[in-house]
């Protein structure tokens, strides 16, 4: 099962923040109605059956994807595909009548462990269902490291790309994890990155802005 995200996004500035920096636009008006997302499919190897859920912020500002077995590895204990890993998700996003949204911004949160020599790349998109997709987004981070990360896509407010009012449009969302090994000493060494939710702040998280329809 899993979610359609959406978002068709024409121009994106992105912004890698570091641990723990809390940044993004918190559109006001949001509507007071209850918010419900379905998942519709889930796929991927980040994202097994029953390891991706959605909820929706009491405020109706986001929502949030968290995972509990999305990580990529290379090295010690690793297979030959586990150095990348990825997660498709569809999804229904039912808003209040009257009401139209767009996703405003993006972040992106795990945690590293990468040798000295190796990298890791956090890549993703997402967009409405029969809309253009987004030019993929990328940021990468190089070793050593062990701490958590976080990588954030922004809209200009001027570029939001909002769902057709009176239209049904699945939202999709596609991330990706991969590690390079570079230099790293693979037989001595595992470096890892994991895009879960193993801490309560390690949530990706999609912020709305809303718009009222005409």
């Amino acid at each position: 099962m899993l979610a359609t995200l959406t978002a068709a996004v024409v121009a994106i500035a992105t912004v890698v923040a570091p641990a723990g920096a809390r940044s993004g636009p918190h559109f006001t008006d949001p509507p007071d109605d209850k918010i419900v997302i379905d998942i519709v499919t889930v796929n991927g190897s980040g994202c097994p059956s029953g390891t991706a859920a959605v909820a929706v912020s009491s405020d109706n500002t986001k929502f949030t994807v968290t995972y509990s077995d999305y990580i990529a590895l290379v090295g010690v204990g690793a297979g030959p595909l586990d150095f990348r890993k990825n997660c498709q998700l569809n999804m229904i996003v039912h808003v209040p009548q009257g009401f139209t949204y767009a996703i405003a911004q993006a972040d992106y949160r795990g945690y590293a462990n990468v040798a000295e020599g190796a990298s890791f790349t956090e890549k993703a998109n997402y967009y409405f269902q029969g809309m253009s997709q987004t030019t993929p987004r990328s940021h990468r981070f190089e070793g050593p490291m062990d701490d958590n990360w976080q990588a954030t896509d922004q809209v200009e407010v001027d570029q939001l790309v909002y769902k057709p009012c009176g239209e049904e449009r699945n939202f999709n969302i596609n991330t990706e994890l991969r590690v390079n090994a570079g230099t790293s000493d693979t037989t001595e060494t595992t470096s890892f990155v994991t895009m879960d939710s193993t801490d309560v702040d390690m949530k990706t998280e999609y912020h709305f802005s809303w718009k009222p329809c005409p």
